[in-house]
């Protein structure tokens, strides 16, 4: 009976023993551990795992190719993850390869991501440690939404509200309503129509004018392309030019002349002091004027006393008869 006993309890040790060993190895082959495969391990350095742990699946190219082993906070600022990957795919995991954090789904697990690069280089080798890549965070992402919600919400509330403002402003609607506003406006655009076509038009005309121009015709054509009347220009522009020479030369003559003269009279020297200041000289000249009035009358007198001369009264007619005849 005890012996009985004791192979029953060996017997459920077994089976328990078995059971043990059947969920150890199930557990590991769901998680891809690849008990009975080769494994090589790669690391990477995150300054956030955002709730990546032990366990999680590692994809290459969107290919499931192992499993996180383990998450070591190595400073406040940097953690590094271990990774179990398949040796099957080590020749095509290349050493510029980035990682990157991922999720299964919208809210799924946490995944790791390693991305290929374009570039040619060396394959991986074990304990070889990959670039990151910062992914996207879905807890980032849905606080922007919920930022761009409140947005949306305050630009709806505000949109209601200036709705509100339009369905009780009286001006407006009295404005909407008033039907002389569209012949108004139909007016202005006749008018703005018919603006636009003058300003054609004065376009058009200018552009025939800049056509006569550059081929000589008119005036300003001729001032543009005729050399001989530029050539003519030129020689009376010369000539304004030496005149107004002449003219500088001349009144400095003048200017010289009129500080000698005042030189002269400051000076008392010269006829102009004479003239001016000299009372004597003043009064001998209005003398001999006098007197050279005096003796043209009698010149005169005398001229008159000869013309009835009977000596040459003949020769005054004479004269005058040729002065008749003139």
């Amino acid at each position: 009976m005890a012996k009985g006993t004791f192979n029953n309890i060996r017997l459920g040790i077994f089976v328990l023993a078995g059971l043990l060993l059947l969920v150890f190895t199930l557990y590991m082959l769901g998680k891809e551990k690849n008990l009975f495969g080769s494994t090589f391990t790669l690391k990477a350095h995150f300054e956030n795992v955002n709730g990546l742990k032990s366990g999680n699946n590692i994809r290459f190219s969107g290919i499931e190719v192992g499993t996180v082993k383990k998450v070591v906070i190595l400073s406040d600022t940097l953690i590094e993850v271990t990774m179990i990957i398949d040796s099957k795919v080590k020749e095509f995991i290349q050493k510029n390869a980035e990682v990157s954090i991922g999720t299964e789904g919208l809210m799924g697990n946490r995944v790791l991501n390693i991305i290929p690069v374009h570039e040619r280089s060396a394959p991986v080798e074990s304990g070889d440690l990959l670039a990151t890549k910062k992914s996207t965070d879905i807890e980032g992402m849905l606080q922007t939404l919920g930022h761009t919600n409140k947005n949306i919400a305050t630009v709806s509330e505000e949109m209601k509200m200036t709705i509100q403002r339009i369905n009780n402003s009286k001006a407006l609607w009295s404005l909407l309503n008033d039907t002389s506003l569209t012949t108004n406006l139909r007016n202005s655009l006749i008018n703005l129509r018919v603006a636009s076509a003058r300003a054609g038009e004065f376009t058009g005309k200018l552009n025939d004018i800049a056509s006569d121009v550059k081929s000589g015709k008119g005036t300003i054509g001729k001032l543009i392309k005729d050399s001989a009347l530029a050539l003519n220009l030129y020689e009376t522009a010369d000539l304004l030019k030496q005149t107004g020479e002449k003219a500088n030369v001349l009144t400095d003559k003048l200017v010289a002349l009129s500080e000698s003269v005042k030189s002269d009279i400051e000076q008392g020297k010269g006829t102009a002091n004479l003239l001016l200041k000299d009372s004597s000289f003043a009064n001998k000249l209005s003398v001999t004027i006098g007197n050279i009035e005096k003796a043209s009358e009698g010149l005169n007198q005398n001229m008159e006393a000869l013309k009835h001369n009977f000596l040459f009264r003949g020769y005054f007619r004479k004269l005058e008869k040729q002065k008749s005849r003139n």
